[in-house]
């Protein structure tokens, strides 16, 4: 299985691909059993702000039916393909995402990042930032209407935001999002098994969840292998190390 070329256009442009049914239904259920039976489990009220930013079920994130919906699908594969076979660290963990409903009325959309920022709850330490090449996400719940816990992102803004930095240098994310005009969000929709290709770089948020059904999703963050040699330049080269894309550009 390949990406094809409008997908490889989609990334170029937007800074994503949605791929559909990309993962079978019985990995998608064997990962919904152990998240749902370590739910029931309870979890510590103090803990949420920490779980909301970093993973719901942390005793589960390097296990097989989290990793596995990774390594053990075509996924890797496609994110070979974009940043050169065997040219990313190993996956060893995934965030496990869940939006819950929220009575907030009306809803709205949180305000667009990038991760890697410090906040007092996601473990990135002060005065650096976490940057990585892909973000890959997977839903393993249907997200069919706006304000259901969407992954929602800003299309192109990759590309807006590496000519802020070439201007203003890497560096200036340290000072908070860069003051740029934004394009119109986007509120992806999608069902089980699908999966989210985005660039670092793109600028995304969830969705209140205005549903009545909770969200779930897994995200995996992914490093170029020469990524960590200097974490600025793919912030000013935003195609660096994505040797996929630049043979189409």
């Amino acid at each position: 299985m390949k990406l094809t070329y409008e997908q490889k256009q989609s990334m170029l442009a937007k800074g994503y691909i949605h791929i559909k049914g990309a993962i079978p239904k019985v990995m998608i259920d064997h990962a919904l059993k152990h998240i749902n039976h370590s739910v029931g489990q309870g979890m510590p009220l103090e803990m949420m702000p920490t779980y909301r930013a970093q993973s719901y079920c942390p005793e589960l994130s390097d296990k097989p039916p989290i990793t596995g919906l990774f390594n053990d699908t075509p996924i890797k594969a496609y994110v070979e393909e974009l940043l050169g076979e065997g040219m990313s660290h190993p996956v060893t963990g995934g965030q496990i995402a869940l939006r819950f409903p929220l009575l907030q009325d009306p809803p709205t959309i949180n305000k667009p990042h990038l991760d890697g920022m410090y906040t007092p709850t996601n473990g990135v330490k002060e005065g650096t930032i976490g940057n990585f090449s892909m973000l890959v996400g997977v839903l393993l719940s249907p997200v069919r209407e706006p304000f259901a816990g969407n992954f929602t992102v800003w299309p192109g803004t990759h590309s807006i935001y590496e000519q802020y930095f070439r201007e203003h240098t890497p560096d200036a994310l340290l000072n908070g999002m860069p003051p740029v005009e934004l394009p119109e969000p986007v509120q992806t929709l999608g069902e089980p098994g699908d999966v989210f290709l985005v660039h670092y770089q793109l600028a995304h948020t969830v969705a209140v969840n205005a549903s009545p059904n909770t969200r779930y999703a897994i995200f995996f963050r992914v490093s170029h292998l020469e990524h960590e040699q200097d974490w600025r330049a793919p912030m000013t080269d935003i195609w660096k190390h994505w040797p996929g894309i630049r043979a189409i550009q």
